[in-house]
């Protein structure tokens, strides 16, 4: 890394296998914002402003988006930058390529199954006797994180290492059966099942927060298998992703038997543009000639230049909708979010301002954990009815509560407990 922000011409050394600073400082932010918005969407409705709320909730009509419209995006766009340093570390290793399309595409399905699951619980009415909704969300939370949970305290001695490696595996295979038994004890409204099996079906109106990420995922690093760090390629992919949006609009896949599971223009278009944009912007990251801070700097403002001229062009074919995930608004959130990690990368990985470095950094290393436990706990700070006074006091609850989560998933973090997909 640069010795000093004065040179921009200062030689940046290669980044680390796996973890970039400014990338986890900036997933911090990105999940602290998420459990904020979240959270404060469920005060008094007369309390929060228009700029606060998606777009399109208080919004009849139009075309626009506010900072909660950029969350979601943001981290699909931080996604499609850590794939550089988690696959490109597998393949430094020598991993076989049928090994990590199975990483791939297990990760892939844990997401969709987490996302499955959450969204069903929304609609959870009775199961089993004495199997409440309340209940079965819990166990279902917590066989989520069980399922995926890794423990390996640091202070463990070389003989206990295989302890908790078997504990872990333990954990895993409550976690992985506790999942399969709620899937198959749950009962929505009018009866819904999550799954049938004659005739085998996965019930789901859509696939949640972590199944769309599931799938961004998937299509951004078969991306990033086939083209590397090729930048050109990379250009002419998110293109051509964004292309899929006006393609499934016109009609094109209404036939495409696929069309009938996912949805082609937003699921496996629009959304994993946004991840290949953040592939795209991690390149300049592990490309030998952009090893400079004034060549990463050129190229992360050609880009957020780019992206936002495209989605001053392209908004008025479509409009900005987060709901619609339109690609003007694919577009904006792929600027700004290129922006705010420039802004992190200089204070992060350049200049080293430590204050915001290390708590970001650290709530950014175990974000999944933090988010399974936001939607699985109530906010205790609620308890008092504070956020129903006044819209200030409704912002500190949720900024207090989003701040204790994610202290928590750091000292969980640093005990060596961590969620790994």
């Amino acid at each position: 890394m640069p010795t000093a922000v004065s040179d921009p011409t200062a030689p940046v050394q290669p980044p680390p296998a796996t973890r970039i600073l400014s990338i986890d400082a900036l997933r911090g932010l990105v999940m602290f914002t998420m459990i904020y918005v979240n959270d404060i969407a469920g005060a008094p409705h007369r309390l929060i402003p228009d700029w606060m709320v998606h777009f399109s909730d208080r919004h009849h009509g139009g075309s626009g988006m506010t900072f909660v419209d950029v969350v979601f995006p943001a981290f699909v766009f931080i996604v499609g930058m850590s794939i550089p340093f988690a696959l490109g570390s597998r393949i430094a290793r020598g991993e076989p390529l049928w090994k990590i399309a199975g990483h791939i595409v297990a990760r892939t399905l844990a997401l969709l199954a987490i996302g499955i699951l959450m969204v069903n619980g929304e609609s959870a009415a009775r199961g089993t006797p004495d199997w409440s909704p309340e209940l079965w969300s819990y166990t279902m939370f917590l066989s989520a994180i069980f399922a995926f949970c890794t423990i390996s305290p640091p202070s463990a001695g070389p003989g206990r290492e295989r302890f908790w490696k078997k504990f872990s595996l333990g954990l895993r295979g409550i976690g992985f059966a506790g999942m399969i038994y709620c899937a198959f004890t749950f009962h929505g409204r009018h009866d819904q099942a999550i799954i049938t099996l004659s005739p085998f079906s996965i019930h789901t109106s859509w696939y949640g927060i972590l199944g769309l990420i599931g799938w961004s995922y998937l299509v951004a690093s078969v991306v990033f298998l086939l083209f590397r760090a090729n930048r050109t390629a990379l250009l002419g992919c998110l293109i051509l992703l964004l292309c899929l949006y006006p393609a499934d609009k016109s009609g094109l896949f209404e036939n495409f038997p696929l069309s009938h599971f996912v949805g082609i223009g937003e699921m496996l278009g629009a959304h994993p543009a946004i991840a290949v944009a953040g592939l795209l912007l991690a390149s300049i990251l592990v490309a030998p000639e952009m090893r400079t801070n004034r060549a990463r700097l050129s190229f992360t403002l050609l880009m957020v230049a780019g992206c936002a001229a495209g989605a001053l062009l392209l908004s008025g074919l479509y409009g900005i909708s987060k709901n619609n995930a339109t690609p003007s608004w694919c577009l904006w959130s792929c600027a700004i979010t290129a922006a705010l990690w420039l802004g992190f990368y200089y204070l992060c990985d350049v200049a080293s301002v430590k204050i915001v470095a290390r708590p970001l950094a650290a709530a950014g290393s175990n974000v999944l954990l933090a988010y399974l436990l936001s939607e699985m706990l109530p906010n205790p700070f609620h308890l008092g009815g504070l956020e129903e006074t006044g819209l200030l006091p409704a912002m500190a609850c949720s900024i207090a509560w989003a701040g204790l989560l994610l202290l928590a998933t750091v000292g969980l973090n640093r005990v060596g407990v961590r969620l790994k997909l």
